[in-house]
């Protein structure tokens, strides 16, 4: 079966458009949409793969808060 790719051209104009309607918008609607994307983005994780990226983000946290790079 051939595996299906996205086309690079529709891609580059689709983020255009998203920027210049971004450029529009007040911040509290930018976070918003922002934060429907991320949710969506966790409804798709395993539970495995949450546990890890969270405990990545403890892991960036503990680095920050102790001064490190």
């Amino acid at each position: 079966m051939r595996k299906k790719t996205k086309n690079p051209n529709a891609q580059a104009l689709g983020s255009l458009g998203g920027k210049a309607r971004a450029t529009n918008l007040p911040d509290a609607k930018i976070a918003e949409i922002a934060s429907k994307g991320g949710s969506a983005r966790a409804a798709k994780l395993s539970a495995a793969e949450r546990s890890r990226i969270a405990k990545l983000a403890v892991a960036a946290r503990e680095t920050k808060r102790k001064g490190g790079n």
